[in-house]
């Protein structure tokens, strides 16, 4: 079972921080502002930790938005590794991150407590972070949302479930319908969801969520669904399922109302309206598997959150009681973009290659940093293989990494391709990234060298 729950987390991370960092190319001035852990946040009966993202400057009523990591992820993995504070910086919302302490690393949206309105588990100590944030930032109440990927978006079906009350819409990236994950035998794993083998009609699939909150009549929240037809983890069917349980807890067709390609491979559908904020969007990605294209732009847009008037309202002056982010480094585990090679990394080094460019990009905490490391070939010849060498600054310990091999662990250390990005064309790229623990040193190394020859850093 720990093997497919670590399959959830399958390249998230590192497919996050390719894009965070594309996208921060427009960002505007950087922010003094940073992650913050909060203890004491309120009822937490599964130990959750609570990680806080306030811009600098934030709209008059704050909207809220509650992102979720994926199995093997943090709250500050996630942070640093998706769009969701930048866009925050940009439009004046706040972001909480929630992060699991329990070894699998995933949330639970499995076990009869969590699939209940104040039923206990993990949605309970999420509710409890909105309610810290509600009453100490003036948030808005009906602008509350939720979102995440892979486990964390099979959460974010279940708040949206639980908490039709809290949250006004949701998206998520490679999910599960509400209660297709129950499990009443303590497992975290659910076989046969994650095939898509569990098909339910419309009304079935609704009458889980309605009874998750009898009693319960107000409105319902939107939902935005993300879902790559390859998904190798959590079947494609379970994409279809959520568009029916969806369409019937908020009483439209399954019929698209809309209908269109907003890019290539892309088809979009919407139910129950056709424009932008429909009661439901659905994204099918051609070809994608469970690593796929995370687009937190669009989900901020489904929100209603892309205000292009900026932020007037500094932040409150007076922070509530906070503790540094975490003194140890978050996930002890990396998370792979496939299943790790088979076959040791090689010992002697590829073929000389031609000229070369580093960019090395560190996010760092009290203890703790995450790098993103892109690889540029700037000569005409494509390399075949490559081995990146560099040597860490004094006290910088890696603990993980993705998409490749790093050896050893401190001092002079190499990057080794892995199996499926080892060939660099002219002109192209490959990312890989670690997290280390360090002593107080974040800086970043002064030269790199690939297959002998040293490169250019910017």
């Amino acid at each position: 079972m720990r093997t497919r729950l670590r399959m959830l987390g399958a390249a998230l991370a590192a497919a996050l921080a390719v894009t965070a960092a594309a996208a921060t190319i427009n960002a505007g001035p950087a922010s003094a502002a940073a992650l913050t852990e909060i203890t004491n946040f309120g009822t937490n009966p599964s130990n959750l930790r609570m990680y806080l993202y306030v811009p600098d400057r934030v709209t008059t009523r704050p909207a809220l938005v509650v992102a979720v990591h994926y199995c093997t992820g943090t709250g500050p993995a996630f942070y640093s590794g998706s769009q969701f504070a930048s866009l925050a910086d940009q439009y004046g919302f706040i972001v909480i991150y929630p992060s699991v302490t329990r070894a699998s690393q995933c949330f639970d949206v499995s076990s009869p407590q969590a699939l209940r309105h104040d039923g206990g588990s993990d949605p309970v100590g999420i509710i409890s972070m909105v309610n810290y944030v509600k009453q100490r930032y003036n948030v808005d109440p009906d602008r509350v949302f939720a979102t995440g990927v892979s486990s964390g978006a099979m959460m974010t079906n279940v708040l949206l479930g639980d908490y039709p009350d809290v949250f006004a819409a949701g998206a998520a990236y490679a999910g599960v319908p509400f209660g297709c994950f129950a499990t009443t035998n303590g497992s975290e794993w659910n076989s046969e969801c994650a095939n898509g083998q569990i098909t339910k009609t419309p009304q079935e699939w609704g009458d889980l969520v309605r009874n998750a909150y009898p009693g319960y009549s107000g409105r319902r929240p939107r939902m935005q669904l993300w879902h790559g037809t390859n998904d190798e983890t959590l079947r494609y069917p379970n994409f279809g399922e959520e568009i029916k349980q969806w369409t019937n807890v908020l009483g439209v067709s399954q019929t698209p109302s809309y209908t269109d390609t907003p890019q290539s491979g892309y088809t979009r559908t919407r139910y129950g309206g056709t424009g932008g904020m429909a009661p439901v969007e659905a994204i099918s990605i051609q070809g994608a598997p469970h690593n796929l294209p995370v687009d937190a732009a669009q989900a901020i847009r489904f929100f209603g959150l892309d205000s292009t008037t900026p932020p007037t309202t500094a932040a409150p002056t007076t922070a509530p009681p906070t503790t540094a982010p975490p003194t140890t480094a978050p996930p002890t585990t990396a998370p792979p973009t496939t299943a790790p090679p088979t076959t040791a990394p090689p010992t002697t080094a590829p073929p000389p290659s031609g000229a070369c460019r580093v960019g090395y990009v560190v996010n760092a905490w009290n203890t703790g940093l995450t790098t993103s490391v892109t690889v540029t070939n700037t000569g005409s010849s494509t390399i075949n293989g490559w081995a990146l060498t560099f040597t860490l600054p004094a006290g910088q310990t890696v603990t993980n990494g993705w998409n490749a091999t790093i050896a050893p662990t401190s001092g002079a250390v190499t990057a080794r391709n892995v199996s499926y990005n080892g060939t660099i064309a002219p002109g192209g790229s490959v990312n890989f990234g670690f997290q280390a623990n360090h002593t107080g040193n974040t800086a970043s190394p002064t030269s790199f060298t690939l297959n002998g020859t040293a490169c250019t850093l910017g």
